[in-house]
């Protein structure tokens, strides 16, 4: 086991040893899409990001049990359990039914991971399939005291859990406080309390997804699922909850609340998040216009793109800045980050070529440990890059005939830099894989059928001209479009 490997704390604001409640097995629960709607690149890139760290678990000797949910239910428009629902209001608009918005997006969802070429969680349980469990919960939270119900809809209590707990614990924010800058209560208005949350929520007689429960027909609040199924598969507590930051202050902080008044005990050890995106400096949003979809970054089909880049071209920019960091898109540094990909795979290839010599110019094992130092410092994958492009200059060097290495050298860089780039970062050669580019073609097509559906012919042109550009024919027949290199 690896003792040397550091975690970044949420909860302590520091850096801490980690130490798993049971090595060598790890338990991760990572919060998952919500699937009304297409993944947007943020949550690629939180989803990515804890790839990484579950590949690097698994080369690190544990075995990681990873739990990944689907949110297919019960999630409303706003924090504070108002609004429509939002897979309603989807299927309303698409015309279908709830499940097949679900169906739909979760597909849609999968796919883009494949294409990024994440490994599946070990479990990816769904909040539909996992209603039991959440009633199971709510009636014995209400048991404990720390709920009450009204009208057929269960409210958490967080003023009395704050009595015994600190309900501000992942955010360090003072309660007091927020009690100040929440609005108040309408006369409409059920709760007792500002900062209460639905844990159980009743159904209005035209709501489309609702379930049988002790108060009568409803649906679960958003921050019950989680906790119900993340203690289901991994135990009222385990080692590592991650997610994106925008979700500490409201999810993740009710998730705690919940799983302390129901087990009375921390539900994780160690909680990560993943930072924001920007572009050119600017958070990325819908409602500011500059957020793309992972689908418009391979066909370039977006305001603010110059071209299209490669799912591993965007998975190897993605690397280069900390998960904890911002991550700022950019036309330039896609383009850079297309280079340094192009440049480390023909390093790669070089691997086999290299010959032996009686004795090495470089030190291998220094490069080796500079790597995985980079990796057990909290996951920082930029500082791993840097290093192993000092890899690429030995490989370059010796494949020039400008230095040596022993084949004993040879083999140990050769499989470590395979084991780094391939098994750890999960990048692949895109350049020799015919298997990916089918992959974006297809989703390049579908995108460019849909845009032709909706008589959106200047996306149709955009998309075939700029294929063509870089040498790929798109032929429309009687069975649809294909593809060929020109």
């Amino acid at each position: 086991m690896n003792q040397s490997l550091k975690i970044y704390n949420t909860i302590s604001r520091k850096k801490e040893i980690f130490e798993p409640l049971h090595a060598p097995l790890v338990g991760m629960y990572v919060c998952g899409p919500t699937v009304y709607s297409d993944v947007h690149l943020g949550n690629c890139r939180t989803f990515i990001s804890f790839d990484v760290i579950f590949r690097y678990l698994q080369y690190c000797g544990y075995k990681v049990r990873y739990v990944r949910n689907i949110t297919d239910a019960g999630h409303l428009e706003g924090d504070r359990d108002e609004g429509e629902d939002k897979f309603a209001k989807r299927a309303k608009l698409e015309q279908l039914e709830p499940m097949e918005i679900v169906q739909k997006y979760t597909i849609g969802f999968r796919d883009v991971m494949r294409l990024f070429n994440t490994l599946p969680p070990s479990i990816e349980p769904t909040a539909t399939g996992h209603i039991v469990e959440q009633i199971n919960m709510v009636q014995e939270i209400l048991k404990q005291g720390y709920a009450y119900e009204i009208n057929g809809t269960v409210y958490f209590d967080v003023e009395k859990y704050s009595k015994a707990y600190n309900y501000t614990l992942l955010t360090n924010r003072n309660l007091e406080d927020m009690l100040a800058n929440t609005r108040e209560l309408g006369g409409q208005d059920e709760k007792r309390g500002r900062l209460d949350f639905a844990l159980w929520i009743k159904a209005k007689p035209e709501h489309l997804m609702k379930w049988t429960s002790p108060w009568g027909e409803g649906f679960p609040g958003w921050h019950i699922e989680c906790s119900a199924m993340s203690s289901k598969y991994l135990g009222n507590q385990f080692d590592i909850h991650g997610g994106g930051m925008d979700l500490a202050a409201t999810h993740h902080t009710n998730e705690i609340a919940q799983s302390e008044a129901c087990n009375h005990i921390q539900p994780a050890k160690y909680w990560m998040h993943t930072n924001m995106l920007t572009v050119n400096g600017t958070r990325m949003s819908k409602s500011a216009g500059n957020g793309f979809l992972p689908g418009e970054l391979f066909t370039g089909n977006h305001p603010l793109l110059n071209k299209g880049y490669s799912p591993m071209t965007v998975k190897f920019f993605m690397l280069q800045a900390h998960y904890r960091s911002t991550l700022d898109f950019s036309n330039e540094a896609l383009l850079a980050s297309e280079k340094g990909y192009k440049k480390l795979m023909n390093a790669i290839s070089k691997l086999p070529k290299l010959k032996p010599a009686d004795s090495s110019d470089f030190d291998v094992a220094l490069f080796k440990q500079n790597c995985l130092n980079a990796m057990n410092d909290d996951f920082n994958t930029p500082v791993a890059v840097a290093e192993l492009f000092e890899g690429v200059k030995i490989i370059n060097s010796v494949y020039d005939g400008k230095a040596k290495l022993t084949s004993n050298d040879i083999e140990s860089l050769s499989t470590f830099i395979n084991e780094l780039v391939f098994d750890i970062f999960g990048l692949k050669d895109e350049e020799n894989s015919n298997e990916d580019l089918n992959e974006v073609m297809n989703m390049i097509i579908d995108l460019r059928t849909n845009a032709k559906i909706n008589k959106d012919y200047a996306t149709t042109d955009k998309i075939r001209i700029g294929l063509q550009e870089i040498g790929i024919q798109l032929s429309d027949g009687k069975e649809g479009t294909s593809w060929n290199k020109i």
